[in-house]
């Protein structure tokens, strides 16, 4: 008896066909892998306001991760003739099927943290929230723009959202930038260390080329001078100095992590993976 032909893998289709959905997926893990990581602070902020602050911000994350995921599985439907739940794609890719920036994984803990538990540092969470933020504002307002309906209708909502936590972490970015001089050390430190991070945010590929040739994309090389308007304009009132460029280019986009992703994963999709099909 012969069996039916399956629906092709988007893995094995064409990149001009898959593009779309690639660039889906890259937007939606970079906000459910910093909406994970900002989560970790519940219950451990600071101060009570920012607890409830980055308990919020965590889940404007997700919440728009979710929405991309849904439109993504939408769309692998149409591809493939096999449509993908959210929860799918959040809890049941292995690491490698994973395609955030590299420096949206990065524990809180600065450049010497290894892969254990370490304490964790404000000031990484704050400039990592502020360099993300300050590029999403500049990307999402671009996406209202793309031909892909749903995904202009997310970047409408996203772009307010993303306003406000950019205003959240600009905040004390300067705050802590012109304090006292252990918060300016350790602001210029999380600066140093992050900033390499973000030349991968900047890198153009294939695959963004081709979606932002289709009209879905908007190729983030285009708002580095925006970008950079506004972090100069937040570093200067905090008396922070932009470290000289590097030539590092991190590999997250691609699939290839840090040591930290695996960690992060593990706990991020724990309860899913040992309750599978669970109801809750």
């Amino acid at each position: 008896m012969s069996q039916s032909p399956q629906p092709a893998s988007p893995a094995h289709l064409p990149l001009a066909r898959t593009a779309a959905l690639q660039y889906l997926l890259r937007l939606a893990d970079n906000a459910l892998i910093l909406g994970q990581r900002n989560a970790e602070w519940c219950g451990h902020g600071p101060a009570l306001e920012e607890d409830i602050a980055l308990a919020n911000i965590s889940l404007d994350l997700v919440g728009q991760a979710r929405l991309l995921y849904a439109h993504a599985g939408m769309l692998e439907g149409e591809l493939t003739g096999l449509p993908r739940h959210e929860d799918e794609y959040a809890y049941w890719r292995a690491e490698r099927e994973f395609h955030n920036w590299t420096l949206l994984e990065l524990p809180h803990s600065g450049p010497l943290a290894g892969t254990v538990r370490t304490e964790r540092d404000y000031a990484v969470t704050i400039m990592r929230n502020f360099l993300y933020s300050a590029l999403m504002v500049e990307l999402w307002a671009a996406l209202e723009g793309s031909n892909d309906a749903g995904l202009a209708a997310i970047a409408a909502k996203s772009v307010k959202e993303a306003r406000y936590h950019l205003h959240h972490a600009a905040g004390w970015v300067v705050r802590l930038g012109d304090g006292t001089d252990e918060s300016h050390a350790r602001m210029q430190g999380a600066l140093n260390h992050l900033m390499p991070y973000m030349n991968e945010c900047f890198a153009t590929d294939p695959v963004e080329q081709e979606a932002a040739a289709q009209g879905v994309a908007v190729p983030t090389a285009d708002l580095r001078d925006a970008w950079q308007a506004t972090v100069n304009e937040t570093l200067e009132a905090a008396t922070l100095t932009m470290p000289a460029a590097s030539a590092f280019l991190s590999t997250g986009k691609h699939g290839v992590h840090s040591e930290h992703m695996s960690y992060l994963l593990g706990e991020l999709q724990s309860l899913a993976r040992a309750h599978p099909g669970a109801q809750w």
